[in-house]
């Protein structure tokens, strides 16, 4: 039953800026932001805020309404994001602000959605993302030295961060003209390289901090990780747990810029996953002891020799990670390196595709609902009362017996609230504590929040929320006139996207005019001793192919790491070409602009006769990028290149471009490529570079079965071992037609594109598992708290909701069972006990509707199928479009 459950009358106030349309300038009445110890201050109120992260580069403008309203109905006041410099100004002085880069149009929907905005100009941003921000031609300015106290640098640096201010300003988009900028960062994450530059890294940060004040921009300034973050600008937490962190003044409030809720993945690695019960828990304690502004945030550095991580974790400092709610995809070459992935989704509560993680997202919209009604309480005491409840057990008490400082007189009921939080950290055992004469059972390594001091309404181990079971399959159309109507099938039975490919071959020797000569002494003594000449090179990054003779030979892959190829040659004059890929720029560490890439120190031929051979001094002829890519083989109107037909018994060759023709389903079912059978290189879309693909494979040990209880890290919770890292390549659907869409590939090593097939992502099966100790309906008891009502017994009962994704309906229940069902989701079955009218009571409350509740109670299944047993009750669900059902849809 409901810990300490009575009929309750929740009065909890909020304090909110009212949100007005004046034309299109002005999207909230102009208020003031401050900040005292407590938190920060809007309009003289104090805010508890939630902040989810979303890149905007990293989707299309297309994409950016239906991801700020998901971010909106999961509990976000604000949304936050970087700013992307190389994006930005791809060369100096030529500004791009269109586009997926269109910053202020980004800006005035999270206005338009009622959302606050938080930006992060940098301008470095790590991230993730191509040499961590920084245009490439910033390390050709003479003099320049990265995020230091050096001239050049400061120079160009501030002129950035101010044409990003100014254009906030014209656009009116700060908080006092009317806008949703409440918050900016400079700077970022600083403090862990600062000792890398000495006294100067010292003056750098005082600089930094005095230029951003000096830009008049009206509202407060951070900088994450900066423990000696000047007096003016808060300092703020960046890790996976937060609740220790405590800023370097007691004038300043908790911050946590960055909540870190999943890890990056490389190319070749496992993919990482961090529980919601966990997170959840993080988050929790963050706000129950004593902070006030969280952002979900996902940008993950590896950890490399010579460098260290992107991120120090208070609790875990060699596992780093950051996450964000919506991570996105890395288009292009924006991917950071070295070798991250081009999918940035990193298991963020909304996926890579703009669909609902569940239960994910909806376990973190509870625990959201949950703060926000202690947010009253939370802002009318100036610290909590700590009480110690057991040995790993304790609880924060928020109550305030006189009308808290920064709140009107509207709200002197605030004075008289109170919240606790009851935690219990042990990894292990649940605990039964005593708190204010009531008993509460608390899951192990979880949080209960009592927004009355005495209820419990959310629990941070218990999901009562759906689980959304993400398929990914072929729905081809009928084939367009550029498409044979007989599909080829895949080896696992999957169409492939055509039958008709033309394919141009990548020159790679004619670039360069250089060669040596092999003498016959040298062939004669490398047979006679059994010995073979070798190519060694004291330093490579990323990628580094070779090629003798225009054959490739070798592949070394790795970061700055020596090379000892053995070589075949024959005899007189022989071409070496050596190919280096950089896969991503670095994008973190100290002196980055030095980092470089590409071949460091000197190649030798060792093994003949005479000696080695010092490759170093001899003249080399350089050329950057493929001709193919050069002469624009990916436009459509291209005539440069000479395609010939490919034949399906065609051996696969290295660095070859392929094109074809495709269709795609109609709908809004997000679409990807799959490059199963590709091996490495890149892929356009009628025109758009959706980014690099390559099938590496990951280990095939290290994944194990995930218990969310205890401090996370990165090997925690891995799967896809022994599988390629990724397979599948978001393809947007703003960047389709219904048919004819053009793609055309860049492979490098030999891959087979008539295995290529487009995948569907939908979110067609739902589960949920709810008991009638469950926790009361939280959006219930906010809106009753919003309206000043009381709430009824009735409004107490647990509720189990499911809702199928925008244009689809819940079309079958293909499971459900009020009892004791067994199993979880696509594996439930009946247990000893079950009420026989499940199905029926589901099915009529659900079917032809794209959301339902049915309440969790023995009188609305009809007689208790077993008495004195707490009962649960467990659904399977499919959704669908409307079009393929009978055409009725309710909401």
């Amino acid at each position: 039953m409901l810990e300490g459950r009575r009929i309750a009358s929740w009065i909890c106030v909020f304090v909110l800026v009212s949100s007005i349309t004046v034309g299109t300038a002005q999207w909230f009445k102009p208020f003031n932001v401050t900040y005292d110890h407590r938190a920060l201050i809007l309009d003289g109120h104090r805010r508890m805020l939630i902040s989810a992260g979303i890149h905007y580069p990293r989707a299309t403008p297309e994409m950016w309404p239906d991801l700020i309203a998901k971010a909106k109905e999961g509990g976000a006041d604000v949304i936050e994001t970087y700013v992307f410099w190389n994006g930005h100004e791809p060369a100096k002085g030529q500004y791009n602000f269109e586009g997926r880069y269109d910053l202020v149009k980004f800006a005035k929907l999270v206005a338009s959605n009622g959302l606050y905005f938080f930006l992060r100009i940098g301008p470095y941003a790590c991230a993730e993302w191509n040499f961590g921000g920084f245009p490439v031609w910033l390390r050709d300015v003479p003099g320049i030295e990265f995020r230091t106290n050096n001239a050049p640098f400061k120079e160009e640096m501030k002129r950035f961060v101010s044409k990003v201010v100014d254009l906030m300003k014209e656009e009116k988009l700060f908080s006092w003209q009317g806008g949703p900028i409440i918050l900016l960062q400079i700077e970022n994450e600083y403090g862990n390289l600062e000792s890398s530059y000495g006294n100067e890294g010292k003056e750098y940060v005082k600089w930094a901090a005095s230029m951003a004040l000096s830009l008049g921009a009206g509202v407060p300034w951070v900088m994450c990780k900066q423990t000696d973050a000047p007096y003016d600008i808060i300092d703020t937490c960046n890790a996976y747990y937060c609740d220790g962190f405590k800023p370097n003044s007691r004038n300043k409030p908790t911050f946590w810029t960055e909540n870190w809720d999943g890890w990056y993945t490389q190319w070749g690695e496992r993919l990482p996953h961090r529980p919601v019960e966990d997170l959840a828990f993080a988050v929790a304690r963050f706000f129950q002891r004593g902070g006030s502004l969280q952002n979900y945030y996902m940008a993950l550095w590896p950890v490399v020799p010579g460098t260290e991580p992107c991120h120090n974790a208070m609790v875990l400092p060699r596992k780093q990670l950051d996450d964000i709610y919506f991570g996105g995809t890395n288009f292009g070459r924006t991917a950071g390196g070295p070798l991250q992935i081009t999918s940035y989704d990193y298991d963020a509560p909304i996926d890579e595709y703009g669909l609902l993680r569940e239960p994910k997202w909806g376990h973190l919209k509870d625990l959201h609902a949950a703060l926000k009604l202690c947010e009253p309480a939370l802002v009318a005491a100036d610290s909590p009362t700590y009480i110690k409840l057991g040995t790993n057990q304790e609880a924060h008490v928020y109550q305030a017996d006189v009308h808290p400082k920064g709140l009107n007189s509207s709200l002197s009921q605030i004075s008289r609230k109170c919240s606790a939080f009851l935690a219990n950290i042990d990894e292990h055992k649940a605990a039964t504590v005593t708190f204010r004469g009531q008993t509460y059972t608390i899951p192990p390594w979880s949080v209960s929040i009592l927004p009355d001091c005495r209820n419990t309404v959310f629990n941070t181990a218990k999901v009562g929320a759906q689980t959304s079971v993400k398929l990914v399959g072929s729905n081809l159309p009928p084939a367009s006139n550029i498409l044979p109507a007989q599909q080829l099938i895949h080896h696992n039975g999957i169409s492939p996207i055509s039958k008709s490919w033309m394919t141009a071959k990548e020159p790679i020797s004619i670039w360069s005019k250089s060669s040596f000569t092999a003498e016959d002494d040298d062939i004669l003594f490398w047979k006679k001793n059994a010995v073979r000449p070798k190519l060694t090179i004291d330093s490579v990054r990323d990628i580094l192919r070779v090629f003798v003779n225009g054959q490739l030979i070798g592949t070394v892959v790795g970061h700055w790491v020596k090379v000892v190829q053995t070589l075949q040659f024959q005899p007189g004059y022989n071409n070496l070409t050596l190919l280096s890929q950089t896969v991503g720029l670095q994008n973190y560490g100290a002196f980055i602009e030095k980092d470089g890439a590409g071949i460091k120190g000197t190649i030798k031929l060792t093994g003949f006769e005479s000696g080695n051979i010092d490759l170093s001094k001899s003249l080399w002829t350089y050329q950057v990028g493929l001709q193919g890519e050069f002469l624009k083989f990916y436009n459509e109107e291209n005539e440069n290149a000479e395609w010939v037909e490919l034949t399906p018994d065609a051996i696969p060759s290295t660095f070859t471009w392929y094109k074809t023709y495709f269709d795609v389903p109609g709908g809004k079912d997000p679409v990807a490529l799959d490059f199963e059978s590709m091996g490495k290189g890149q892929a356009w879309v009628n025109g758009h570079h959706i980014g690099r693909y390559w099938t590496r494979v990951s280990p095939k040990g290290g994944c194990q079965v995930c218990d969310y209880r205890g401090a996370y890290d990165s090997d925690k919770c891995t799967t896809n071992c022994g599988k390629p890292t990724q397979t599948l390549y978001h393809v947007p659907r703003s960047w389709l037609k219904a048919s004819n869409n053009f793609l055309v590939i860049s492979e490098e090593t030999g891959g087979n594109p008539f295995g290529i097939s487009v995948k569907l992502h939908s979110a067609s099966l739902v589960c949920a598992q709810v008991s009638e100790s469950y926790y009361p309906p939280l959006q219930k008891l906010v809106n009753a708290s919003l309206n000043g009502q009381e709430v009824s017994s009735n409004d107490m009962i647990p509720e189990m909701h499911l809702r199928c994704r925008d244009g689809h309906i819940i079309s079958s229940i293909t499971f459900a069972s009020f009892g004791t069902p067994e199993g979880s989701c696509q594996s439930f079955s009946r247990g000893n006990c079950h009420a026989p009218s499940s199905m029926s009571i589901v099915s009529k409350a659900c079917l032809g509707k794209r959301s339902c509740s049915i309440k969790i109670s023995g009188a609305v299944f009809g007689d208790d199928p077993c008495k004195d047993v707490a009962k649960t009750l467990s659904v399977e669900a499919r959704c669908t479009s409307p079009s393929s059902t009978d055409g009725s849809f309710q909401l």
